[in-house]
């Protein structure tokens, strides 16, 4: 546990901006005094949802994608913990854990050359050590029995999602993917773009539906290769919004019928939101709303069992702007587990 670093009070009273008269989420959270015997500690709280924060974006840099994932965690708290506390937002039944501190690896990749195949391979090496220190920590919050929200950092910390909730559960989970791309590319290295591929190769990821493809960013051999296995499903971002052929409804119940059988996790990728700062920013993608309405649908099961939102890069301008978003898709996974 030496890459987590608790959420403390003093941290939150920095954050908190105070109004007379109105209580504030973060005054009400939850916060552990102790690093040792997390998974005791978490067992014994009262609380149904555990926040990790994962600021990091070496994944993305071995993926060749840009960099700024690592700053969406300081860009989320500083919203969260400024909402109203009210009967909606439920802040008593949440804990805020703290984050997982890569600071090391990020001062590592800073040194690379992305353009070298010897650096990018360093780089790769590096996401396999975040992939151990994410899916402990994923592991204990689900063992635990409560409900982990993720906020990342790139999406190769889906991997980490996948591995530590079916080594808590002892069996194979399912997961929707809401995202631009597949994150199904080959084995050629940990990174952002396979780390779905990589939880299906080593048996942690059974049924696999990715919501929203882009058509042109997918290429025929990654098209071949889900077309080919039986447990992977998918609709495209065109057949929901441009060709008018599938609805926005029917396309979330022909997901949901397909991973929630057993417990699965939502992976939402920012990327898939339309100009919303990321590592692949798109000018065409899926309203914030339409975001928040799928997490509201697929957390209503019982089955959800996880939250991972990844890829958001903000920069000074546009921090206010992801932490709100973020913030939203957060309480709404809460909201829709409470009911």
């Amino acid at each position: 546990m030496d890459k987590l670093v608790l959420f403390n009070p003093t941290t939150r009273n920095k954050l908190l901006n105070k109004r007379s008269g109105e209580s504030k989420f973060g005054e009400h959270i939850k916060t552990l005094t102790s690093i040792s015997n997390i998974y005791e500690q978490l067992k014994n709280l009262d609380v149904t949802h555990v926040i990790i924060g994962l600021p990091e974006d070496v994944g993305v840099f071995a993926n060749h994608g840009k960099q700024g994932a690592s700053r969406a965690w300081e860009a989320t708290l500083k919203i969260l913990l400024n909402i109203q506390s009210n009967s909606f937002t439920k802040a008593d039944s949440v804990l805020i854990l703290g984050h997982l501190d890569f600071t090391e690896e990020l001062l590592a990749v800073s040194k690379l050359n992305q353009n070298k195949k010897s650096d990018i391979k360093k780089a790769r090496k590096i996401v396999e050590r975040i992939d151990n220190d994410v899916a402990h920590i994923v592991q204990l919050i689900i063992a635990s029995g409560k409900k982990a929200i993720v906020i990342g950092g790139g999406h190769n910390n889906a991997y980490g999602n996948i591995k530590g909730t079916s080594l808590a559960l002892n069996r194979s989970i399912n997961v929707v993917n809401f995202d631009a791309h597949s994150d199904f590319r080959p084995e050629e290295g940990r990174h952002s773009g396979n780390g779905f591929s990589y939880a299906f190769a080593e048996g942690f990821l059974k049924n696999y539906f990715i919501f929203g493809l882009h058509e042109n960013y997918t290429s025929q051999a990654v098209l071949k290769s889900l077309n080919d296995t039986k447990s992977i499903k998918y609709n495209t971002f065109e057949d929901l919004q441009i060709k008018d052929e599938l609805s926005y409804l029917d396309g979330m119940s022909h997901a949901l019928n397909h991973v929630s059988k057993k417990p699965f996790g939502i992976e939402i990728d920012c990327d898939a939101i339309e100009n919303i700062p990321s590592s692949a920013m798109t000018p065409s993608g899926f309203s914030v709303n339409q975001t928040r309405q799928f997490v509201n649908f697929f957390a209503k099961h019982e089955n959800a069992t996880y939250l991972h939102i990844c890829e958001a890069a903000p920069k000074k301008k546009s921090a206010n702007l992801v932490g709100k978003l973020i913030t939203y898709l957060i309480t709404d996974f809460i909201k829709a587990d409470a009911h």
